[in-house]
């Protein structure tokens, strides 16, 4: 006869339909262009799953939006966002302004609260007023507009390197001198690129390629981009904002 000793005691079941799908993307806004990157690596823990894994997406002409953490959450969240964002334009023939998509996907992160998306997303564009803008999100809709932003693995080591040299945080200028509201086109690039070399070079979980979409204000001329080598256009106006992405190969370790 068993005693009660042989008796199993309570157990406990769990369901976890998420994972972390690794990756960093950020974005930088500046006077009237705005940045928004992420590298093509997707892995779970030390497995690399693919090489070429975007993370950063057209919207419309003037809006960009970059999204991390689960991938196939955050596949299926930027076609629903996209699906929304084409029945705008067929019921009011124009695209929905960036401070509007960022309420829309406010609104569609919140209602997903009790079962979210597992994403991260930064959402870049040009405003109406032909201002650069950053938007960033938490999984449940909590969002707030930014200068900088860095979301994934290696935030903790883009972020701080964002507030330093975007924000000059523990910096002290020159006397007499005062520090800019926001940078140019060709050192916003650079730091994009420094970010990334130094978070792959730092974390097994970024790497392979980089992506920089660049979105320039309506009028203004390509100053900052002359000479890029793998620069390609994804306008479908040339009368109106521009849209450009950059392409570079990371370390592949």
């Amino acid at each position: 006869m068993s005693s009660l000793n042989d008796v199993a005691g309570p157990q406990q079941r769990q369901f976890n339909p998420y994972t972390e799908n690794g990756g960093t993307i950020l974005a930088i806004a500046g006077t009237d262009f705005s940045v928004i990157a992420g590298d093509t690596r997707q892995s779970e823990g030390y497995n690399i799953q693919t090489r070429y894994a975007p993370k950063v997406f057209r919207l419309t002409d003037r809006a960009v939006l970059a999204v991390n953490g689960f991938a196939a959450d955050g596949n299926m969240f930027v076609k629903k966002v996209k699906q929304r964002l084409e029945w705008y334009r067929h019921a009011h023939a124009k695209d929905m302004p960036l401070h509007a998509i960022a309420r829309l996907i406010q609104t569609m992160l919140y209602a997903r609260r009790f079962f979210p998306y597992y994403v991260y997303n930064i959402l870049g564009g040009i405003e109406d007023d032909g201002s650069g803008a950053v938007y960033s999100f938490d999984p449940v809709g909590s969002y707030e507009r930014e200068t900088c932003r860095a979301a994934g693995a290696a935030q903790s080591l883009v972020q701080p390197f964002l507030d330093n040299q975007i924000y000059f945080k523990n910096q002290q200028p020159a006397p007499g001198t005062s520090f800019p509201a926001h940078l140019p086109l060709p050192i916003v690039l650079k730091l994009v690129i420094d970010s990334f070399t130094g978070a792959t070079e730092r974390h097994i979980e970024v790497g392979d390629g980089l992506e920089m979409y660049v979105v320039l204000a309506k009028g203004r001329d390509l100053s900052g981009l002359e000479g890029i080598v793998g620069l390609q256009e994804l306008s479908t106006k040339s009368d109106g904002e521009r849209i450009f992405v950059i392409r570079r190969e990371l370390k592949k370790d």
